[in-house]
């Protein structure tokens, strides 16, 4: 198997962004909860909008019916398992941490702010991507790295 890149397997590294990761979440969110109305739109391009949402659920509003402590220990837990998988596995340790920075972005959210606040609002002709942030950005850019890795991983072993 190849040489595991520094910026993936390095501890330091790991820490850093997941500490920019989670500083320029909860910055963001809080200047839209500063400057945006609720579900007031400002368009920044023709297709890219700043609109402030409060989230009750996960990914999308998806669960918003389910109680907000099991989503939060839901989320605990998930970010439990990445950290110690992630101490054991190098090549995953900075798509983990990409993803728990974002998870515990959105757990501070509930906790201090009662729902995770969304802003970035993508569409093209009548159809909206539904609001995200930050958190939720690198949560998916965590899971598209873990599955790369991972399959990359895979075939090298073969």
């Amino acid at each position: 198997m190849s040489k595991v890149p520094e910026c993936f397997s390095s501890v330091k590294w790991t820490l850093i962004w997941s500490l920019f990761i989670l500083f320029s979440d909860q910055i963001s969110k809080q200047l839209a909860e500063t400057h945006l109305g609720e579900y007031r739109s400002l368009e920044i391009l023709p297709f890219f909008d700043l609109v402030l949402v409060r989230n009750f659920g996960v990914s999308f509003g998806a669960l918003n019916t389910v109680s907000p402590i099991i989503l939060t220990l839901l989320s605990a837990a998930v970010i439990i398992y990445l950290v110690i998988w992630a101490r054991s596995n190098v090549s995953y340790r900075l798509p983990s941490g990409f993803v728990v920075s974002g998870a515990v972005g959105n757990i501070l959210d509930r906790v201090f702010r009662g729902s995770v606040v969304d802003f970035l609002d993508f569409h093209v002709c009548g159809y909206h991507w539904p609001a995200f942030n930050i958190a939720d950005s690198f949560i998916v850019i965590g899971a598209a790295l873990l599955f790369f890795v991972s399959h990359k991983n895979n075939l090298q072993l073969r």
